[in-house]
C-alpha cells in the first residue's frame, strides 16, 4: 500500500458505500421503465469509464479504442447464450477473460508506439472488429428469451433487479480501481504518465506496468459490454464497437476527472442522463444528438476545467486531506567496493553520418568520482545514454563489475545498480516529493514499507526531508536536482551517473550540492559526473575524462588535464591557444 494509501482507501470505501446505498434507494423509487433503463446505463458507462481511466487516465496513454474490449464482452455473452445457453453469470467472466486476452494481443504491437500514434492505432481495433462481425453475419444478434429463469439469465420483468446488478458490477469495478489507485500499481502508472523515461531510469519496467493496466482495463470494459448486451437484449456491431462507444468512455472520464476513480462516476452521472434524455426528446429531429452532447461536454470541460470536475471541485471547495505521517527513515544501502567498478571499451554510436561517440574507452574505480568534461556537442550525454540503456551502442562494451550493460533495457540496468540523473530534471511534478523518491525504491524491488523508509532516508541524505509532502512541481531548481539525486539513491545504486547536476545553480547552491556529493563519496558511492562548472569539478573530481567530437581527448588528474594544450584548444579554440603561446 502506498504511503497514506490505507487512509485514502478507507475514505473512498465509505464514500462508495454511501453512493451505492443512496443510488439503490433512489432507483427503488423510480417506476417509469425508461428512467429505470437510464439508471441502469449510468453504472454501466461508469464502469467503462473506470476501465478507460485505469489505462489511459492513470498512465497517460490515450486510447480511442476501448470499444474493442466492450464489444468483445458483449459478443462473448451473447454468442455463449445463443449457442451454448450459457448464463450471463458465467458469460460475463468468460467475456472478461476474452477482454484480457485481447488486451495482450493489442498491447504487444501497440506499445511500441507513442503519443498520438498510439491513440490512433487503438482506434483501428474496434473498427476492424466491427467489420469482422458484419462479415461473419453477426449484424444483429438477439438474445434468446429465458423468462422462466429471470435471475439466471438476467431477464427480469421488473427492471429494478437489472439496475441493482449493474450497480453491483460498478461497485466491483470501483473497488478494483481504488486498489490500483492506492497501491504501487497506481504510483507506477502515474510516474509513467508524467515522465516515462524517468520512471524507466528509476528501475520500473514500464512496458510490464502498462501491459498490466491494459489487461485489467480490457477485462473491466468487457464486463461492462457483457452486461450492456443483457440490458439491450440485441447486439449489433455499431452498438458495441462503434466510435460513439469509445467516445463515451473517454468523455465521461475527461469530464469527471482523470487519474481518479471518481472522475468516471461524476461524468457518467451527469452526461448519460443528459444524453439519453435529449436523445429521447430530440433524437428524431437531431439524429446523433448523443454525439453532439459529448462533443459540447468535452469542449466545455477543456475550457472551464481542463483537469475535470472532480479536481476543480476538490481544489476549490475542499481542503486537501491531512498528510500521512512521514515514514521513519531507514538506511541507504551503499556498499563500498574495490577495484574497477565500470569498464568501458571501444564504445561507439552514430546517427546517420554523425559519429556522436567514437571508440570511447575508460574505467572507473570503486569509490572514486570521475568527471566527464568537454565542449558542447562532445557526446557526453550520448555516452551516458549508452551506459544506462536509453540508446543502444553500435559497437563496444560497458561492464559494471564484470556484468555487460550493452543490450540491456533501461530498467534492467538500473536494477543492476546504475542510478541516473538527467541534464534537464525529469520529475513527476504532480506527485509529492516523497512519492517521487519512492518510485526509485520500487524500481529496486523493495516492498512498500521498505520503499517508504528508504525514500525517507534518501531525502534526509540530500537535505530535503522537510519538503517531502510538497508536490515536486513546487520545488526550486536546486531542490529538484537534489530530489532527482535522492530518487537515484533510493534505488540502492553502486554507480551514479550525474548529468550536469549543478546546471543553473548559484555558487552557494553549488556548494550545498557538492557537500552532498562529498558525503556520498565518503560513504563509498562511486560517481561519474558530467559538468561544465569547472571550478566545482576541480574541487570534486578525482580524475577527468575529456571528450571532443565523440572521442577521448585526454584523461588524468584534473590539474594536468586542464593544462593540456589539446584540451585548451578544444574548449577555447586554436586562436586562443596561439595567443597564449605568443
Amino acid at each position: 500500500m502506498r504511503v497514506g494509501g490505507a487512509n485514502r482507501l478507507r475514505r473512498d470505501a465509505i464514500a462508495l458505500a454511501i453512493v451505492t446505498v443512496g443510488y439503490a434507494g433512489f432507483a427503488a423509487t423510480v417506476h417509469n421503465s425508461y428512467y429505470q433503463l437510464m439508471l441502469t446505463l449510468v453504472p454501466i458507462w461508469a464502469v467503462l469509464g473506470l476501465s478507460w481511466n485505469m489505462m489511459s487516465g492513470m498512465s497517460g496513454l490515450v486510447s480511442f479504442g476501448h470499444a474493442s474490449f466492450f464489444g468483445i464482452g458483449a459478443y462473448v455473452v451473447t454468442l455463449a447464450l445463443v449457442y451454448w445457453h450459457l448464463t450471463p453469470w458465467l458469460g460475463i467472466p468468460l467475456g472478461m477473460v476474452a477482454g484480457a486476452v485481447a488486451a495482450v494481443l493489442i498491447g504487444l504491437p501497440t506499445f511500441r508506439l507513442r503519443g498520438h500514434y498510439f491513440a490512433l492505432s487503438m482506434l483501428a481495433y474496434p473498427l476492424a472488429l466491427l467489420y469482422v462481425m458484419e462479415y461473419l453475419g453477426f449484424q444483429e444478434v438477439p438474445l434468446p428469451m429465458h423468462r422462466d429463469h429471470p435471475a439466471l439469465f438476467l431477464q427480469f420483468v421488473d427492471p429494478l433487479p437489472t439496475t441493482l446488478v449493474a450497480l453491483g458490477v460498478f461497485v466491483l469495478a470501483m473497488i478494483a480501481g481504488m486498489l490500483v489507485e492506492n497501491t504501487r500499481f497506481g504510483l507506477a502508472l502515474l510516474a509513467i504518465r508524467q515522465n516515462e523515461l524517468a520512471a524507466e531510469a528509476a528501475g520500473l519496467d514500464t512496458w510490464k506496468w502498462k501491459m498490466r493496466a491494459l489487461i485489467g482495463s480490457g477485462a473491466i470494459a468487457a464486463a461492462a459490454g457483457g452486461l450492456y448486451a443483457c440490458v439491450l437484449l440485441v447486439v449489433t456491431p455499431d452498438s458495441v464497437f462503434g466510435v460513439i462507444v469509445s467516445a463515451q468512455a473517454l468523455v465521461v472520464t475527461l469530464f469527471g476527472g482523470v487519474a481518479t476513480v471518481w472522475g468516471p462516476v461524476i461524468g457518467a452521472a451527469i452526461l448519460i442522463p443528459l444524453a439519453e434524455t435529449l436523445n429521447a426528446k430530440l433524437g428524431n429531429i437531431v439524429p446523433g444528438i448523443q454525439g453532439v452532447v459529448y462533443g459540447v461536454a468535452i469542449i466545455a470541460i477543456m475550457l472551464a476545467s481542463p483537469e475535470g470536475l472532480f479536481w476543480t471541485i476538490r481544489d476549490r471547495f475542499f481542503r486537501a486531506a491531512p498528510a500521512a505521517p512521514m515514514p521513519a527513515p531507514g538506511s541507504l544501502r551503499i556498499a563500498p567496493g574495490t577495484g574497477t567498478l565500470l569498464a568501458v571499451s571501444g564504445l561507439s554510436k552514430s546517427f546517420g553520418g554523425l559519429r556522436a561517440v567514437q571508440d570511447v574507452s575508460f574505467s572507473v574505480q570503486a569509490g572514486e568520482i570521475l568527471g566527464i568534461i568537454g565542449p558542447n556537442g562532445a557526446g557526453k550525454t550520448t555516452l551516458f545514454n549508452l551506459l544506462n540503456g536509453v540508446l543502444a551502442a553500435d559497437t563496444g562494451s560497458a561492464k559494471l563489475d564484470g556484468q555487460e550493460l550493452r543490450g540491456r533495457k533501461v530498467h534492467a540496468i538500473s536494477r543492476l545498480g546504475v542510478g541516473r540523473t538527467f541534464q534537464v530534471v525529469r520529475s513527476f511534478p504532480r506527485l509529492p516529493v516523497l512519492d517521487n523518491v519512492i518510485v526509485g525504491a520500487y524500481g529496486a524491488g523493495t516492498d512498500d514499507d521498505a520503499a517508504a523508509a528508504t525514500a525517507a532516508a534518501a531525502l534526509e541524505a540530500v537535505g530535503l526531508a522537510d519538503r517531502a509532502r510538497l508536490p515536486a512541481g513546487q520545488l526550486t531548481n536546486k531542490e529538484l536536482r537534489l530530489m532527482e539525486l535522492a530518487r537515484a539513491l533510493a534505488g540502492s545504486p553502486r554507480l551514479l551517473l550525474l548529468d550536469e547536476t549543478l546546471a543553473g545553480l548559484g555558487r552557494d547552491e553549488c556548494d550545498a550540492v557538492l557537500d552532498v556529493l562529498r558525503r556520498l563519496r565518503a560513504q563509498g558511492m562511486t560517481i561519474v559526473i558530467i559538468e561544465h562548472t569547472m571550478h566545482a569539478m576541480l574541487r570534486l573530481a578525482d580524475r577527468f575524462v575529456v571528450l571532443d567530437h565523440g572521442r577521448v581527448l585526454a584523461e588524468g588528474p584534473p590539474r594536468a588535464v586542464i593544462e593540456d594544450k589539446a584540451v585548451i584548444e578544444a574548449y577555447l579554440g586554436s586562436k586562443f591557444l596561439a595567443r597564449q603561446n605568443a
